[in-house]
């Protein structure tokens, strides 16, 4: 196959951003499409304390089964359900009505509760684990449903694409997890190739600022121990910075070709010390959002995030003020084309009579509903293809309405 220049450049901007490593940041994934919808998919990976993110703070049961995480300056949404702090930036998007929750959702994982296990069929769209499961991903699926999709608009980042977007539809691959060091003539080459291509000058940039940010980062943590402090706030710094970054590259590619995008966050596995582990996965979650909203301008009225993780926490904080694997949990609704100001769903309640198992947070809904209505109102796709083809067996149930 012959390589053009614009797919040259492309992949040489891999190189660059290969900067943006990160645990806390796993493969993103990229499609175009005719319509001039936008879908944003996070992939909340570590089991997202719903619980804790859109807390039920007005059932006074909470406070007793979460007696150290109660204790949190939550800021009240609607009377009931409330954010904590290092989520406090995105209150501005949901008075304006461009945030919402869904709260008791799962996928149909039950009981094992494996984070790989729980993962694939999120991202696989399917019922249960079997060895096809890794076959393809809902996205995939979706894709093969749509008309105008082509081969090099649609492509996975990391080290290997995400299974979410795995399937017949062909895409293209690049990685971010692998450190490049640039010495300073490799950078003046490379900003030299992109200084008078328009379409990738802002790429490359973006490249060396994060290889950059890499550099300040790792010099850091080589401080004396008196500078720990500070080191530790710029690394926490860099951390949420690339998450932005990563939000804001895929936010930059929307305006052009690409329809589609899915990326991953990790850092929600919270078994200890839930408080202090969680912040930075929270941080992370509200700087991608902001900069999706910052950077797709008049877009972002078309745009449609949901983030997703693969179960539920505990209702109850263990021994070691955190929360171990659950069920039932949350997702997030963002972005201008969202009805937000609300949290959807069929609220189970937290007594232990109302728990699953008596332990987890009842599921009342399947999430992949959720994405199944976004598929079938963004993009016209029939609800028979939805529910064969995208997710298999799934029942849609009533339309949530959760779009505009």
């Amino acid at each position: 196959m012959t390589l053009s220049r614009r797919a040259f450049l492309t992949r040489t901007a891999a190189v660059g951003c290969s900067a943006a490593a990160s645990p806390l940041i796993t493969p993103m994934t990229f499609a175009s499409a005719t319509s001039e919808n936008r879908l944003v998919v996070i992939i909340l990976r570590g089991a997202m304390d719903g619980l804790h993110v859109v807390a039920p703070i007005g059932d006074p049961i909470y406070a007793g089964l979460r007696p150290t995480l109660s204790q949190t300056e939550f800021a009240d949404l609607d009377g009931f359900f409330a954010l904590p702090p290092e989520l406090h930036d995105l209150l501005p998007m949901w008075h304006k009505g461009e945030l919402a929750f869904a709260h008791a959702v799962s996928t149909p994982y039950r009981e094992r509760r494996s984070h790989f296990d729980g993962q694939d069929l999120l991202e696989a769209g399917k019922v249960a684990v079997d060895a096809r499961v890794r076959e393809s991903g809902w996205l995939n699926r979706m894709l093969s449903l749509m008309p105008g999709v082509e081969q090099e608009t649609a492509f996975s980042v990391g080290r290997e694409d995400m299974l979410v977007l795995r399937g017949d539809a062909p895409s293209a691959s690049w990685s971010p997890e692998g450190r490049v060091d640039l010495s300073p003539q490799a950078r003046l080459l490379l900003s030299m190739i992109y200084e008078k291509d328009p379409l990738f000058e802002e790429a490359g940039r973006m490249a060396m600022a994060l290889a950059e940010q890499m550099e300040m980062e790792a010099g850091m943590a080589g401080k004396p121990i008196n500078q720990k402090e500070m080191a530790d706030n710029m690394r926490q710094a860099a951390r949420r910075a690339r998450a932005g970054d990563l939000a804001t590259f895929a936010a930059r590619r929307m305006l052009e070709d690409t329809r589609i995008a899915s990326f991953s966050i990790g850092g929600w596995d919270t078994h200890q010390r839930q408080k202090k582990s969680m912040r930075r996965a929270m941080r992370n979650l509200s700087d991608a959002l902001i900069a999706l909203q910052n950077e797709l301008g008049p877009v972002w009225a078309k745009t449609t995030v949901m983030a997703v993780t693969e179960f539920g926490r505990t209702v109850r904080e263990n021994g070691s003020e955190g929360t171990d694997h659950g069920t039932g949990g949350a997702m997030v609704l963002a972005g201008g084309a969202v009805r937000g100001g609300r949290v959807y769903g069929d609220w189970p309640g937290i007594a232990e009579a109302e728990l699953y198992r008596q332990r987890d947070l009842m599921p009342t809904r399947d999430l992949r509903t959720y994405a199944g209505w976004a598929i079938r109102n963004l993009y016209g796709i029939e609800t028979s293809a939805v529910t064969s083809t995208v997710f298999p067996d799934l029942d849609l149930g009533d339309d949530p309405r959760f779009l505009l």
